[in-house]
């Protein structure tokens, strides 16, 4: 449903964002593992995973606490991405970013334990494995 001023309706709830973001985060883990496989190093692996489990750590701290803070500066006045169009003002786009931010802390906070899992299943693979590469 759209407004006079064309904001889709009904607005953002902090629950369904955080929601689409553990979803997001729990399709990535397999991609993230399905992505390690090809690199053959056992070494060069177990680094790919270790940073980006730290990556992860480093986006989900960022994300959530800057998109909670968005969150809480728009006073509910929370937009999709596809109502970019009824932006105004200079503090307009922070009513987008707030969700978005808050989706990318959530996904990368479910793809931490998955990435650092991911490197422990690598690490304790045994040396004929196809876990464990060349």
């Amino acid at each position: 449903m759209r407004t006079e001023d064309a904001i889709i309706r009904p607005l953002l709830r902090i629950r369904d964002v955080t929601a689409r973001g553990a979803l997001y985060g729990l399709a990535a883990v397999p991609l993230l593992a399905a992505a390690s496989l090809f690199i053959s190093d056992h070494h060069n692996r177990m680094t790919f995973l270790a940073v980006a489990g730290l990556l992860a750590a480093a986006l989900a701290v960022s994300g959530i606490l800057v998109g909670l803070f968005f969150w809480w500066a728009c006073e509910g006045d929370i937009r999709r991405c596809r109502d970019w169009h009824t932006v105004s003002g200079q503090a307009g786009p922070v009513t987008v970013a707030a969700p978005v931010l808050l989706r990318i802390g959530v996904l990368a906070l479910v793809l931490l334990p998955g990435a650092f899992g991911l490197y422990h299943l690598v690490d304790g693979a045994g040396y004929d494995s196809w876990l464990y590469g060349d």
